[in-house]
């Protein structure tokens, strides 16, 4: 099963990872440590709580006006 993974820097640094399509997060210190930590937590999630599959998430971005 392929699943989305979005990573953003943490404050404290590494990296929080995330699962769009189960809701799953997980962090790790590298972009390697973050994916397999959020592969482990995913894993755990769909042995509790099966999933159909309804495809690919559309990933993109948008714009908001800056607060000063």
């Amino acid at each position: 099963m392929t699943l989305t993974a979005v990573l953003t820097p943490a404050e404290e640094g590494g990296f929080i990872a995330l699962n769009p399509e189960t809701g799953t997060t997980s962090q790790g210190e590298t972009v390697n440590e973050a994916l397999e930590n959020l592969r482990e937590a995913t894993a755990l999630f769909l042995e509790e709580f099966p999933m159909v599959s309804l495809g690919h998430p559309l990933v993109t971005t948008f714009d908001i006006p800056a607060h000063p």
